[in-house]
């Protein structure tokens, strides 16, 4: 028998307080070596000790309210204590996960949870990420009409993954990877566009973000509908990427929903249903789709994931779907979102370098633009020929900095900052969030101080990086 007083045979707590101090090191050394590189170019390596709901603090006990929610993550912030509870449950009840030739409840369970608040939808396949959700939107399109061809919109992002890199809209991200699938790009919001793609008569689906996540550009009010009819009048299958908007995010269940009469083929979900633990993606789709792609018992496993399905993403995302019910999470954005929205459009008349508010629910871009006064347009015309995009990061660094706020540009090359809080911010998170910005549009105005001596930092390492 091993004595109780024996060490263990692994201790996480006693590696990470052996070893936690190099974080970054280790990093550099057997990672991403960039991303530590990057982290300190712009003074956000800090080192976080714990964190709860929506905000994060470091060993010295201060404070930092999270704007970013891990990209649409930590849709109800971090540790909700439901979720927390429902991992636990399912670690101790020792079921026989993932056997591959059995049928166990949690799958069953949360489909039908999800599928009750997706109208007009029917099955489920489950994986594990936004990118894999995508992914089966684009084989199940494909295999159902018997066409090659996906229509994506300029500007989208839809994964890293060869599958969902072929339609991503960002080039950045496709640079050094072809040959990609034959794909083709239409802008958000040109149903002429889309009309003579379709014609050429080899389309299997379009697929949307409802509201981009890439400068948080919403599609115009009624071109989902219009290009729906489009699609299904070619035989042709509409996909809503749902990966960041859906779930609450918006002020709707889905983003889709705020626009009537829309009802897409199948829609990718992730994030935040993970509640910040598993990861999780799911591909919802209307019945007809499922029956073709599984439509012997040959073809069982012609679509399927290692991981999908696993008793702990199935009991985290049933958890999350629970807090969203019984705390009115979805209500609770759209009167969070409207009053920070509200707060942040009635700058834009008192600030010449703000140019625009926009978006819906938690999903708020905020973007800036050229000045009119000399002194103010002079210093924006130094940063934009260094590099587009340099004043919003300059926006971003003081407001982790002073005010101990985490946000990021909404990508690369853009003057537009994403506010993606976790859903379950309140006022009080919101009055802060807005004094702290009016802090630092007040300093970026007065033409001179800290801001601005940072601003020569990043055009000096712009123009060595060329």
């Amino acid at each position: 028998m091993t004595d109780p007083a024996q060490k263990r045979e692994f201790d996480l707590g006693a590696l990470l307080a052996e070893r936690g101090a190099e974080r970054y090191e280790l990093h550099t050394k057997y990672l991403n070596h960039q991303l530590p590189r990057m982290l300190h170019t712009i003074g956000f390596d800090k080192v976080y000790e714990r964190a709860e709901g929506a905000h994060f603090w470091d060993a010295d006990g201060n404070d930092y309210l999270d704007m970013l929610a891990g990209f649409g993550v930590m849709g109800l912030g971090r540790h909700h204590p439901v979720v927390r509870q429902a991992l636990h449950d399912v670690l101790d009840a020792s079921l026989a996960d993932l056997t591959r030739f059995d049928c166990q409840p949690l799958p069953g369970l949360l489909a039908e949870r999800l599928l009750g608040h997706s109208p007009h939808l029917d099955r489920v396949f489950f994986g594990n990420s936004g990118t894999e959700a995508v992914e089966t939107a684009l084989k199940f399109a494909r295999y159902a009409t018997g066409k090659p061809r996906i229509l994506y919109c300029t500007h989208a992002f839809h994964g890293l993954t060869t599958g969902s890199l072929s339609v991503n809209g960002e080039y950045g991200f496709r640079d050094g990877f072809a040959p990609l699938l034959p794909d083709t790009a239409v802008p958000l919001g040109d149903l002429d566009a889309l009309a003579r793609e379709l014609k050429k008569g080899d389309v299997a689906a379009l697929i949307v973000e409802p509201i981009q996540g890439k400068g948080v550009h919403e599609a115009p009010p009624g071109y989902l509908r219009a290009a729906q009819e489009l699609l299904h009048k070619h035989k042709a299958l509409l996909i809503a990427d749902e990966v960041q908007t859906g779930l609450g995010r918006t002020g709707d269940f889905y983003a889709y929903q705020h626009e009537e009469g829309v009802e897409p083929d199948l829609v990718c979900v992730a994030k935040a249903l993970s509640g910040g633990y598993v990861p999780v993606g799911a591909t919802l789709g209307k019945d007809w789709i499922f029956k073709k792609v599984y439509s012997s018992m040959d073809r069982v496993l012609v679509h399927s994931a290692s991981f999908g399905s696993n008793a702990q993403a199935m009991a985290a995302g049933l958890a999350v779907l629970s807090v969203m019910e019984n705390e009115q999470i979805v209500a609770g954005v759209r009167a969070t979102g409207e009053r920070l929205k509200s707060r942040l459009a009635a700058l834009v008349d008192t600030y010449e370098l703000l140019s625009d508010v926009r978006g819906r629910g938690l999903m708020i871009g905020i973007e800036f633009g050229r000045p009119t006064s000399l002194k103010l347009r002079s210093r924006w015309t130094m940063l934009q020929a260094a590099r587009k995009g340099l004043f919003a990061q300059m926006v971003v660094v003081p407001l982790l900095q002073r005010h101990r706020i985490l946000t990021q540009v909404s990508g690369d090359h853009l003057e537009v900052i994403k506010l993606i809080p976790p859903l379950i911010i309140g006022e009080q998170d919101v009055d802060r969030f807005v004094e702290a910005f009016t802090a630092v549009m007040d300093d970026a105005h007065s033409g001179s101080g800290l801001m601005w001596d940072f601003g020569k930092t990043l055009v000096k390492q712009a123009v060595a990086n060329r």
